[in-house]
């Protein structure tokens, strides 16, 4: 939890290692309900090498002036950011 938006972060460790590295966010909405897009990468559990960036977009609650995670979805690869991009062009395409 964090009081300002620009303190969220994914960063995760576990025994000293790093086990979820924030690479950048966005934030996409602010307010009593606030939106957030975080850019990360996750340890594989056998190498302990980062993986290949992912995104997840968080929704979070402002109450009691701390911001609480209420759902998260995670886009897990290139490709399916791609998809998603593909659609939401469809969707809303640019100059209308």
């Amino acid at each position: 939890m964090a009081e300002k938006l620009e303190d969220l972060t994914l960063d995760f460790e576990e025994d000293g290692k790093v086990v979820r590295k924030t690479h950048d966010k966005a934030i996409l909405t602010k307010g009593a309900w606030s939106t957030v897009a975080f850019l990360f990468s996750e340890a594989d559990k056998k190498t302990g090498e980062l993986t290949e960036p992912k995104v997840s977009i968080r929704r979070y609650k402002k109450q009691n002036d701390q911001y609480r995670e209420q759902s998260k979805f995670t886009i897990s690869s290139a490709n399916q950011a791609r998809q998603i991009i593909e659609v939401l062009d469809r969707w809303f395409p640019a100059g209308k």
